[in-house]
């Protein structure tokens, strides 16, 4: 089933509680359980991206942009490579466990555009692909840093490996999502 309806507030807690036990299970060496996709909000087909922060300082994000089965299970999927694969960090050990931050940004589809115009700063997220790399920043990324459009489209670019102003090139594809952005520190 495909839904875009935001969650509910309790659909988030939940999904945060799966998430934090997700991180715990993997710290540990523990494969997570099987979760029952309720309430209702956590069975749809969604794409998610869990991000770690520690002491406020970004500790793993790993996300995917579609889903082949309920959002609960792309969640403790992204909890747990956010723990363990982001390769800018070593995996999280047992004793960061309590200074941990989770967010969840749960993904609307993809829609591809052709005029940069039409971003959106801290409504959309970019993805940029082209054959020379691939980059994605979450539409809360530009709002933290302060970035303004061309500048949130330069740093995805350097995200994937290219120089600022990739976004320019005739190669270029630029997609833009938006997500729903929830967390154990800003309820």
């Amino acid at each position: 089933m495909v839904e875009y309806r935001e969650l509910t507030p309790q659909e988030q807690r939940r999904l945060l509680e799966i998430a934090r036990q997700a991180v715990h299970d993997a710290a540990h060496g523990r494969r997570p359980g099987k979760i029952d996709p309720e309430p209702e909000g956590l069975g749809f087909e969604r794409g998610a991206f869990v991000t770690l922060h520690r002491r406020g300082q970004l500790r793993g994000c790993i996300g995917n942009f579609v889903s082949q089965g309920p959002l609960v299970d792309t969640v403790q999927e992204m909890a747990v490579s956010a723990a363990l694969r982001d390769p800018r960090f070593p995996p999280v050990t047992p004793q960061e466990l309590d200074e941990l931050d989770l967010e969840i940004s749960v993904l609307s589809p993809l829609e591809p555009i052709d005029d940069v115009s039409r971003i959106q700063v801290g409504t959309h997220g970019i993805y940029l692909v082209s054959p020379r790399g691939r980059g994605v920043l979450l539409p809360q990324v530009a709002t933290e840093w302060g970035w303004d459009r061309d500048t949130f489209l330069d740093q995805t670019c350097v995200k994937a490996g290219m120089q600022p102003g990739c976004w320019r090139d005739d190669d270029v594809q630029i997609f833009i999502f938006s997500a729903q952005v929830f967390g154990e520190n800003n309820d």
